[in-house]
């Protein structure tokens, strides 16, 4: 079996300086792995990213000027052998699933970073992907389901932001009895009660940002 002899090369990019620290603090205790740059938004992940080409990139999902996923999507245009993996807060399925579809071949929570990280480097450097065993678990236990719509997470974000139907239908040029089909929908595809119970799923799941 052919041993890899060159350090695994990574770029980090996380707007939050103390997080890149940590995260390269990690890397450095490591013999086999370096971190060759460091990126504070999306912008600058993806020229360094032209500028490295790293083994392995590890892009926040949330960034200013250009965010996680639009990074991805931007390199993997350019780069569509590049190594990507998003480092995040949100365990929703349906982030996740937005992340692979956007060419994201791993997905780091950023609560188990420090237990994880090596490992899942290493996973990724191997050419394989990398999906922690609890997000594996609610991809699969949501796989079939339907998604929401664009219009229904529209609706779904309203609601969240307390407004009711009559103001929902205003801001999105809906009638009332639109709105209320399209939140029918919403609790039905999500299984929920009532509007304050979707909102809820919406925000555990990923398909709301809080």
């Amino acid at each position: 079996m052919h041993q890899r002899t060159a350090p695994i090369t990574i770029l980090i990019a996380d707007d939050h300086p103390l997080m890149r620290e940590g995260i390269a603090a990690v890397i450095h205790s490591q013999a086999d792995m370096q971190v060759v740059g460091e990126a504070a938004d999306g912008n600058e992940a993806v020229a360094l990213y032209r500028t490295l080409r790293p083994d392995v990139t590890l892009i926040d999902l949330q960034m200013p000027n250009l965010n996680g996923m639009e990074a991805i999507v931007a390199i993997r245009a350019e780069f569509p052998q590049a190594c990507l993996a998003i480092l995040t807060t949100f365990r929703g399925d349906a982030r996740a699933m937005q992340a692979i579809k956007s060419g994201a071949q791993g997905y780091l929570l950023k609560s188990s970073l420090r237990k994880e990280l090596t490992d899942a480097i290493r996973v990724l450097a191997g050419g394989h992907r990398y999906i922690p065993a609890e997000i594996a678990g609610e991809l699969a236990r949501h796989l079939g389901h339907e998604t929401l719509t664009v219009r229904e997470l529209q609706v779904l974000e309203l609601t969240a932001r307390g407004n009711g139907n009559k103001e929902i239908g205003r801001l999105l040029t809906l009638s009332e009895d639109t709105v209320k089909g399209h939140l029918r929908s919403i609790m039905d595809k999500l299984g929920a009660n009532n509007r304050t119970h979707a909102v809820t799923i919406g925000i555990e799941r990923g398909f709301l940002e809080i």
